[in-house]
């Protein structure tokens, strides 16, 4: 995921950047594309990681139920 966003973000990069003409519908269209995919790529690698961590440590307290097969 890390490789194709990257690879998404500078190939949207020169359309976000550039202030040639017939520019004006495509630039406000890849600003977004870009932000986007920063935004998500962010999110995935540093906030979920870190909120998936808090609440293991949260409910480490609670064990897990460990069910026995009834004996015959």
């Amino acid at each position: 995921m890390l490789i194709t966003a990257t690879v998404a973000t500078l190939g949207l990069l020169p359309a976000a950047l550039t202030r040639m003409i017939g520019s004006d519908v495509q630039r406000p269209l890849a600003t977004v594309v870009v932000g986007g995919l920063i935004c998500a790529t962010l999110l995935t690698l540093i906030i979920l990681p870190a909120a998936y961590m808090a609440l293991e440590k949260r409910f480490e307290k609670y064990p897990a139920c460990d069910f026995e097969e009834p004996k015959p």
